[in-house]
């Protein structure tokens, strides 16, 4: 397992761990563009909306974060690959038991549908991974992340590295320098996920 304060004082500085998913060694990444979802400018689907608004999907926080971990873990489609390992599994789940790692559910029919997972440090929420079972379940669950976010007066939505999900959800990409500022400047917020 790593070292829960390590991993705490790499996100403090613009850092975050990733398995090699061959020999699943664990390395530290900072990436030169960081992905962001501005909070205050995020607009939903219509879809995402209508599944709202229709409560297809029952949302919750923190209900089951083992099992959001580990299908985030599991393999996509073709791809038998995955940068979260063993390792990042138990330690994410120490740091959820001790406060800082969360979870986003959505259920339908009382069976897990999709979620999301990362971790709150000060004013900004460190997303890492999302799954879905059900389609639309993770577009849902990150919509609630972000509404929740807003709510609470997070400052700083960090999705790490730009993808094509990630840009239809509304991220975009700024410098590692203008990250850093907004870093610093989010982690003066002293707020409660939960």
């Amino acid at each position: 397992m790593l070292v829960l304060d390590d991993i705490i004082r790499a996100y403090l500085h613009g850092y975050f761990p990733m398995a090699d998913p061959g020999d699943g060694k664990i390395y530290w990444c900072q990436p030169h563009r960081r992905a962001i979802v501005p909070i205050e400018e995020y607009r939903s689907t219509r879809v995402v909306r209508r599944l709202v608004e229709k409560g297809v999907f029952e949302i919750s926080f923190n209900r089951d974060f083992e099992s959001v971990i580990r299908q985030c873990a599991a393999p996509r489609g073709n791809d038998n690959e995955t940068w979260i390992s063993s390792e990042i599994i138990e330690s994410y789940i120490a740091l959820h038991d001790n406060g800082v790692a969360h979870s986003v559910e959505c259920y339908q029919n009382k069976k897990l549908a999709g979620g999301l997972y990362g971790l709150a440090l000060g004013g900004v929420f460190f997303g890492e991974s999302m799954f879905y079972t059900v389609p639309n379940a993770s577009k849902v669950a990150f919509d609630a992340l972000v509404r929740h976010l807003d709510s609470k007066g997070f400052e700083l939505l960090d999705a790490q590295i730009m993808n094509p999900h990630l840009a239809f959800l509304g991220a975009r990409e700024i410098s590692h320098i203008e990250y850093m500022r907004l870093l610093r400047q989010a982690l003066k917020k002293m707020i409660r996920f939960i």
